[in-house]
């Protein structure tokens, strides 16, 4: 009898010493996850907090399954978390769109490429690993995008609205002043009725750029009236 005891309360330590393992591998995947979802959220990008948080946890906890399905029954304790890295390109791969002529999204996917490795080390107990990755991204989502802002380099697509007499004339003008600005239109729409006519158009370039381009659209004499629609920032 006392052997029984002794083994179940042996059975119950390692249990409980697994359990402790896992769910600390697992809070530290969600609370790294969410920190760089929070970035995201507060700079009100597509995958924000729930996302980075759900995938970096969805890695950790496809690590953990790997290793302990393959300890149980048998097998490449990877093969499991080996899957990871595909279903994440599909996921990224979602996130890019084709906007306007452009293409936006690519930070966005390489963030959650990146997320769901964070994820995998702390799954895999690398915590030190874990964290210094998450030091990383946030300070080159912060930092660089910053910096890329001071000095305008930041790429975004801004959409003009012309408008005069005729589509004809408003289009001849608007490839003119944009050839002077090295610059071509995307995504024409032309809107309106002869005598009142709305010509929209997308630029792709920095804001230096399209300061330029803003300014050499007002001084033009053909236009009725110019102005901005909006920006979208490249990721």
């Amino acid at each position: 009898m006392p052997d029984l005891h002794a083994t179940v309360g042996s059975i119950g330590s390692q249990m409980q010493a697994v359990l402790s393992s896992t769910v600390v591998r697992l809070v530290t995947a969600a609370i790294l996850g969410g920190a760089i979802g929070l970035e995201r959220q507060l700079r009100h990008k597509p995958a924000g907090l729930r996302t980075n948080m759900f995938i970096c946890f969805g890695a950790a906890m496809y690590t953990v399954l790997s290793d302990k399905l393959a300890g149980s029954i048998g097998g490449d304790h990877t093969r499991v978390a080996a899957q990871i890295i595909p279903g994440i390109g599909f996921i990224g791969a979602g996130s890019i769109l084709h906007a306007r002529g452009s293409v936006v999204g690519l930070t966005t996917a390489a963030t959650l490429f990146v997320v769901a490795s964070v994820g995998m080390a702390a799954g895999g107990g690398l915590y030190i690993t874990a964290i210094f990755a998450t030091i990383v991204i946030l300070l080159a989502l912060a930092v660089l995008g910053k910096v890329e802002r001071k000095f305008q380099i930041h790429s975004m697509l801004v959409t003009y609205e012309v408008t005069g007499i005729s589509a004809e004339a408003l289009l001849i003008e608007a490839n003119r002043t944009l050839d002077e600005a090295h610059a071509t239109m995307q995504n024409v729409r032309v809107a309106g009725e002869p005598g009142q006519v709305r010509v929209l158009f997308t630029v792709d370039g920095s804001n230096e750029d399209q300061q330029r381009i803003n300014l050499l659209l007002h001084q033009s004499t053909v236009f009725s009236t110019v102005g901005s629609l909006g920006a979208t920032e490249h990721e």
